[in-house]
């Protein structure tokens, strides 16, 4: 199943990246509030913090500015020039949840379509089949078609 997925993440189909943006939009909410509400929290324990989106490295305030050095939200909206690795963490297993979530969609469609496929195919010859009739009746030289070929 790894495997499926890491080749399903290089692909570039384009059918798959078309249900990819249907199902992120749909699935965004939720994926967010499972990443924001448990997820990161629990990261955040682990690695010493309650709240994983805030961890930032600031390089300079803007002049003037008087609120906390460690609050990212206010910082952020002060313009503050600072790298927020925490947000981008937070943002990566967003995208890795709705990737899996995507790729077992598409995993499951497809084996449907095979399923279905598979029992429209088992009903007639294949094509390798039929591309050998076609051939055997050019070489017997079938009702209708001239001696030199289809052509003429």
């Amino acid at each position: 199943m790894m495997k499926d997925f890491r080749d399903f993440i290089a692909k570039g189909n384009v059918l798959d990246l078309a249900v990819a943006v249907i199902i992120a939009a749909a699935f965004g909410t939720i994926v967010a509030s499972l990443t924001d509400d448990i997820i990161m929290p629990i990261i955040g324990a682990i690695f010493g913090g309650a709240d994983f989106s805030n961890y930032f490295w600031l390089l300079s305030t803007p002049d003037g500015y008087r609120g906390s050095l460690d609050d990212y939200a206010a910082l952020k909206a002060a313009g503050a020039a600072m790298i927020g690795y925490g947000a981008f963490i937070t943002t990566i297993i967003n995208f890795l949840i709705l990737a899996f979530i995507i790729f077992l969609l598409v995993r499951y469609a497809k084996r449907l379509e095979e399923r279905v496929l598979g029992a429209k195919a088992a009903d007639g010859p294949t094509e390798i089949e039929l591309l050998t009739e076609i051939r055997d009746a050019l070489k017997a030289g079938a009702p209708g078609m001239p001696r030199n070929g289809p052509m003429g």
